[in-house]
Parts: C-alpha cells; sequence; structure tokens
C-alpha cells in the first residue's frame, strides 16, 4: 500500500490537500471517498532522502571530480 496525496479541484472552494493510502494498481480517485469533493492526485518530485548509509564518500566524490567531468558522478553518467 502506498500513501497518495490528493487535493480538491472545486474552484469555488479553497485547496486542501490530504493523503489517502490505496494500493499502488489502484486507479487514481475522482472524488474524496467522505464528502463526494472532486479531487485530483498530486505528483510531487519527493523528499529524496538520504542517510548517512546511503550518501557517497567525500573521497570518493574527490577523486571522481578530478578524474573526469568536473561533477561527483565521474565520467559518461551524462549529468555534467
Amino acid at each position: 500500500m502506498a500513501l497518495y496525496v490528493y487535493e480538491t479541484t472545486d474552484p469555488a472552494q479553497p485547496v486542501r490537500r490530504f493523503e489517502i493510502q490505496q494500493s499502488m494498481k489502484d486507479d487514481p480517485l475522482k472524488v474524496h471517498p467522505e464528502t463526494g469533493e472532486p479531487i485530483r492526485r498530486v505528483i510531487s518530485g519527493g523528499y529524496g532522502y538520504m542517510s548517512r548509509y546511503n550518501a557517497p564518500r567525500h573521497a570518493d566524490m574527490q577523486r571522481n571530480m578530478q578524474g573526469g567531468g568536473g561533477h561527483s558522478c565521474g565520467t559518461g553518467c551524462g549529468c555534467g
């Protein structure tokens, strides 16, 4: 089950955002399940969570920047 953000779309009312848990296989909801208001799913970029366990090490970043491209990914990634 995934947690999705939805917002109301009635132009006569202020926009309200809320979360609904549903299966990834389910289609996006069109109306609020409790109030019947028209809604749409909000697509966002996410939080980009990074912990100390999956962060690149400083030495690796320095080596990549010196070795090519001038960016932390190294050469050949296409982000530079």
